[in-house]
């Protein structure tokens, strides 16, 4: 039976793909982006509060973008 691990977002999972497809370790990725190892690994654990300028760093390599997005509001 494979463990699940309920702590790892949609990003981590998407990050982690984007890397792998490209055939990037953790290590290569970090250098590309100009951050460090552990903001990789902690992106890709499902971190909940990271900069969103290295994340941005890390995410122009495949190009994407992150940024506010407007949610709506119940009661408003």
């Amino acid at each position: 039976m494979q463990k699940t691990d309920t702590s790892k977002t949609p990003f981590s999972h998407f990050l982690k793909q984007k890397r792998k497809e490209t055939n990037l370790t953790q290590q290569e990725l970090a250098q590309k982006a100009g951050v460090g190892l552990r903001f990789v690994r902690e992106v890709e654990q499902g971190k909940n509060s990271i900069r969103l300028d290295k994340l941005n760093n890390i995410l122009s390599l495949f190009g994407y973008e992150a940024g506010p997005v407007r949610q709506e509001i119940s009661g408003r």
